[in-house]
């Protein structure tokens, strides 16, 4: 089903030109400019053109248009010279507001909430992501059906005096809302039983499971790509990864190990996004080890660190779940700024500074990876006949072999394992 909102956003998308408004309040933690830059390019990423970026001062969000009529006024003229059509505020727009903002200003607008559900639509490749983001746009046209549908009238519900007003077209489209959101929500519902077959059958074998997780742009997918040789988009952009991958990677003294890449967080992430992608995330719920992938060198990294907590504690991550933080993008860094970085990694246990493009720490990354998950490893002395080579390769591919001598014409082994994997060897 296709509503008004969604034949909008169509048609004033690629390549129209557009202009983003960040209406500042006050009480941020970043600065404006960082603010423009990020929504310029959630903007960009659906191959929208910014011709400008401005940054209104509100004192007092107005309830009709939140900035001021003169504010209103003056983006207007701005739009006309610059032959823009489509307006995006970094906010969030009540619908009233975005109707009368379209009003005033004489051209689309979309908050950005809109603007992040468009991207997620654009880039959803897989069956369950199509789902989930069909589900989180209706959920957010749910309340905007007055504007979408004011142009039509009202439908009769029978002949001559006998017939009532009958149902508005928006009563009809919000009841058409209503029961496909409850369609999709049993079909995730079905999904998120298979992933959690499947999340069973993993714990059973038993293979530890690692989540990158972060700030979208990050460069997840980049250090994804290089530790499993998959291909996974990876592009300097927004949101180009939003379908969940997972490889099998192999790490010292672990016998395999299962690495997930998941989508990318944003500041201010919609509600509906968080809900829809709730069977998707479930996946860094019940993860074994999150590693945190910061872009250490943007300006904001601090901030965007805050966000990515913020929207774990969100979902449900539980805040003594063991973690890693990679300080990913150390190419971009100044020399000097470098040094002190990777000085201030080398003192913390739980960080490591990589570059995922060069590659440049991702051996110590992996090596880390290992350390924390074979932390409750036990040392164990195991007695081989020197033929059962079968044994011996099981040792070597589940533990890590601290040891081997030949003793009374038996091979020897100390060997570091879990307490789970001993048993298993026992049980052979």
């Amino acid at each position: 089903m296709t509503t008004g909102f969604e034949r909008d956003v169509e048609e004033f998308s690629r390549g129209a030109r557009a202009i983003v408004v960040l209406p500042d309040m006050g009480g941020a933690s970043r600065d404006a400019d960082a603010r423009l830059a990020e929504t310029a390019g959630l903007a960009l990423a659906i191959g929208v053109e910014v011709e400008e970026r401005v940054a209104l001062r509100v004192r007092q969000p107005k309830a009709a248009t939140l900035i001021g009529s003169g504010q209103v006024e003056a983006l207007a003229e701005t739009i006309r010279d610059k032959e823009v059509q489509l307006a995006v505020f970094d906010a969030a727009l009540t619908p009233i507001q975005q109707r009368n903002l379209e009003k005033g200003l004489g051209c689309k607008v979309i908050d950005r909430t809109g603007l992040i559900l468009e991207i997620f639509g654009e880039r959803a490749r897989t069956a369950e992501g199509r789902l989930q983001v069909e589900l989180a746009h209706l959920d957010y046209q749910a309340g905007r059906l007055v504007r979408s549908w004011t142009h039509l009238e009202r439908q009769r519900g029978g002949f001559g005096f006998l017939g009532g007003p009958g149902e508005t077209q928006i009563e009809a489209d919000r009841r058409l809302i209503r029961d496909r959101m409850a369609r999709l929500r049993r079909e995730l519902e079905s999904v998120s039983r298979t992933r959690g077959l499947h999340r069973d059958r993993r714990q059973r074998a038993p293979w530890p499971v690692i989540a990158l997780v972060g700030y979208t742009n990050a460069g997840k997918s980049t250090l994804f790509n290089r530790v499993t040789g998959a291909e996974v988009m990876a592009e300097n952009m927004l949101f180009a990864t939003l379908d969940p991958t997972l490889r099998q990677i192999s790490l010292p003294g672990v016998d395999k190990a299962i690495l997930s890449d998941t989508v990318g967080f944003v500041s201010e992430l919609p509600t509906q996004l968080v809900a829809a992608f709730k069977a998707t995330l479930e996946e860094v719920v019940s993860a074994d080890l999150l590693v945190h992938v910061r872009d250490i060198a943007h300006p904001d990294t601090q901030a965007q660190a805050d966000d990515v907590e913020t929207v774990l504690a969100d979902i449900g991550v539980d805040e003594t779940m063991p973690r890693i933080e990679a300080w990913n993008k150390l190419d971009l860094l100044d020399p000097e700024d470098r040094i002190e970085l990777e000085g201030e990694a080398a003192h913390r246990e739980d960080v490591v500074a990589i570059s995922a493009l060069s590659g440049e720490g991702v051996d110590t990354l992996m090596r880390a990876i290992a350390d924390r998950l074979t932390q409750g490893h036990r040392r164990y002395r195991i007695a081989l006949a020197p033929e059962d080579g079968a044994s011996a390769a099981w040792l070597h591919a589940h533990g890590e072999v601290v040891d081997h001598w030949m003793d009374d014409g038996r091979s020897l082994y100390d060997v570091r394992m879990a307490p789970a994997d001993y048993d298993r060897f026992l049980t052979r």
